[in-house]
């Protein structure tokens, strides 16, 4: 829908969708994300993209620990001084690593993903590029992730040196220190940049995906019609950027959350037992109440999207039509539909900030408490002597970034709501256009049958409204051939401009057969032609930009129409301006003839294609036209479009018909007068 508030109006599934925050969102995801990285479309493919993924985790995490571990070992046989003051338990671990049978663990982390791999390629193949990118992101995020274990043994040594007045321990873990921060520096930079040409590489693809299925069957013209999908616009280009975006960044998050977890549990346990057990609870504690708030925000969020699209609509619909409005002095009007669409805008975001504020009342205290309850927890442990200074900074570091894992959802519950509403917003406009590329197989009503011929012909054609369906015309039957012009009159609201719609295949409902020429070989000329974005030469060539006519040509063709001081006044064919208000309407008619002239089809549908014209343009254009090779249906008012054509169709209303020879309708029509 072009910007119209849904209303209440989306089906109930969509309503259920709303508000959920669970696994199935996950699966709505997948669904949408999939392709881009396995482009397979069969019954588990969003499965075995998420595996995939997490194989890949699984085999740069035990590719990282077998080169740390080597690392580690490699210094200590160097320097086993230095790594005795500034790793301590590291280098157990990193011995453990390959001893039997844990040396095992890495080799399995290594062999099974590559082996998933291997027995796919053919599928994944033509997406290796995105998984070389994603591998290389995840590497990086798996070296920060490292980094920040570092630091927290590196900050333990530094805070005890600190607390014991240790100069030479202090300043020599301060220079540790700022060598730490000098290597993580490039890490932390690329891993933020790749990340951000990821989302880059994948907001294209998936553009480009979606304005292929939009402009194909012309899903863009029947979204008109579908009171479930609005603002097709911002879905394209604001929706598909948050989706791009955010998806790579909760990734990462919650891929680092998992790291963490792994990580600084075992520093965290060999602190406190008790301070491990209490984290996991109080997470657990925040994690549900929070799930349970935050569906409300979904929803919130889901409508404040859409309603920040209609008001960016109504901006955009004054701006298409401002002269209309300047004639018709319709400026307060304008502002007042404005107006309420900016205060939908207002009310639900009134609504939304408030459930955050009462959300808020739960999340800061709740965050806040982490700050002061791991020294509060080992305090007496401190006070008793069992444990140094230093224990406590990075126990609470240990903690944080734990705490950080398990209460995402807390912490990250605005984000994630406003993600889950795209996400959702994605996938309702992803069925549409999926139905529209597969033929429905049961329809509630009839349909026309078409075929493509070297003539146009109706066969006991019942034409009816695509919705709410009213029939037009009965049993029509019509026989145009090649040089037979047809012109189709009748009161307004009788199905002129309807019956072309079912020519060229917008309208379909109803029953019979509709015989035609391929629509390559026909072009369509409306009252109010379009202009393209584009320069004067793409106008004239529009829509078959690639056709190789010169200058001369198109000079030509102006002069026919009667434009031919149109270049001189526009600075040439190459200048780009915005046609609709650069030219008046009865020269964008006439531009228009010129458009037709130069595209040389066999058939023309003219639907008041003249109405802004004076008698003498008109005759001047249908005689140009007449002397083509070019077969042409005509809809108008004007008793003067009847000599340019052999056959007149009345449609009479009440689904009643006549179809004429020129000559004979005007004798009845002079009879009658």
């Amino acid at each position: 829908m072009n910007g119209s508030a849904l209303n209440g109006n989306e089906p109930t599934s969509a309503k259920n969708r709303l508000n959920r925050f669970d696994l199935s969102l996950l699966k709505r995801f997948a669904a949408i994300a999939q392709p881009y990285w396995y482009p397979i479309e069969e019954k588990n493919s969003g499965r075995i993209f998420l595996g995939l993924v997490l194989l890949l985790i699984l085999f740069l995490f035990a590719l990282l620990t077998v080169v740390v571990a080597a690392l580690t070992l490699l210094i200590q046989q160097i320097v086993p001084e230095f790594m005795a003051q500034t790793a301590g338990g590291m280098v157990a671990i990193s011995r453990g690593v390959f001893s039997v049978p844990q040396v095992f663990l890495p080799i399995a982390g290594l062999l099974i993903p590559a082996i998933a791999f291997f027995s796919v390629r053919s599928k994944a193949a033509p997406r290796w590029s995105q998984w070389v990118f994603l591998g290389g992101l995840l590497t990086l995020s798996l070296c920060v992730s490292g980094m920040n274990v570092i630091i927290s043994y590196v900050g333990n040594f530094f805070m005890t040196a600190l607390s014991e007045r240790d100069a030479p321990t202090f300043w020599r873990f301060f220079i540790v220190y700022g060598g730490v921060f000098a290597i993580a520096t490039p890490f932390v930079v690329y891993y933020r940049f790749v990340q951000d040409i990821l989302g880059l590489r994948w907001r294209d693809w998936m553009t480009g995906k979606f304005l292929g299925q939009y402009f194909s069957n012309r899903a863009y013209y029947d979204i008109n019609a579908a009171s479930s999908i609005d603002n097709p616009d911002q879905r394209i280009s604001e929706d598909i950027r948050n989706f791009t975006v955010q998806s790579l960044a909760f990734f990462l998050i919650f891929l680092g959350a998992f790291i963490d977890v792994l990580a600084f549990t075992g520093i965290l346990l060999s602190k406190s037992l008790f301070l491990a057990i209490f984290l996991v609870g109080y997470a657990i504690f925040g994690t549900v109440v929070v799930a349970i708030l935050g569906r409300r925000l979904i929803a919130l969020n889901f409508r404040q999207l859409q309603r920040e699209a209609n008001f960016r609509y109504g901006l955009v619909h004054v701006r298409d039509n401002a002269e209309s409005i300047a004639f018709y002095q319709g400026e307060q009007q304008e502002m007042g539909q404005l107006r309420r669409r900016f205060v939908d805008v207002l009310r639900n975001f009134n609504f939304l900030i408030g459930w955050q504020r009462n959300m808020g009342f739960f999340r800061t205290p709740y965050r806040y408490a982490t700050f002061i309850l791991p020294s509060a927890i080992l305090a007496p442990v401190y006070f008793s002597g069992d444990i140094q200074f230093g224990d406590i900074s990075q126990a609470t570091f240990a903690f944080n970034q734990i705490f950080d894992a398990f209460a995402l959802v807390v912490l990250q519950i605005n984000q994630l709501s406003e993600f889950a509403a795209g996400v959702n917003r994605l996938e309702t406009f992803t069925e549409f256009l999926d139905e529209e590329d597969t033929p429905s197989l049961s329809t509630d009503h009839s349909e026309i049958a078409t075929e493509e011929g070297d003539r146009i012909a109706l066969e006991n054609v019942t034409l009816m409204t695509p919705r709410n369906p009213r029939t037009l015309v009965d049993d029509l039957n019509l026989n145009l051939g090649t040089g037979e012009g047809l012109v189709i009159v009748g009161h307004s609201g009788a199905g002129k401009s309807s019956l072309l719609r079912a020519i060229a295949g917008l309208w379909n409902t109803g029953d019979g057969m509709i015989m035609r020429p391929p629509l390559s070989d026909m072009i369509f000329l409306p009252q109010r032609p379009y202009m393209v974005l584009g320069t004067l030469r793409e106008q004239l060539l529009y829509p078959r930009l690639d056709a190789n006519i010169s200058n001369d040509e198109l000079y030509e063709a102006l002069q026919r129409v009667n434009l031919k001081d149109l270049p001189e006044r526009v600075d040439g064919f190459d200048t780009e301006l915005d046609w609709a208000t650069v030219l008046s309407l009865g020269e964008q008619q006439r531009l228009a003839f010129a458009r037709l002239l130069l595209s040389k089809a066999r058939y023309a549908v003219l639907d008041e294609a003249t109405s802004a014209l004076d008698l003498a343009n008109e005759q001047h254009l249908y005689e140009h036209l007449k002397n083509t090779d070019t077969t042409f249906i005509s809809v108008g008012h004007r008793p003067s479009l009847l000599q340019y054509h052999k056959y007149v169709l009345e449609l009479k209303g009440d689904t009643n018909w006549q179809l004429l020879p020129t000559e004979e309708y005007q004798l009845d029509v002079n009879a009658f007068s």
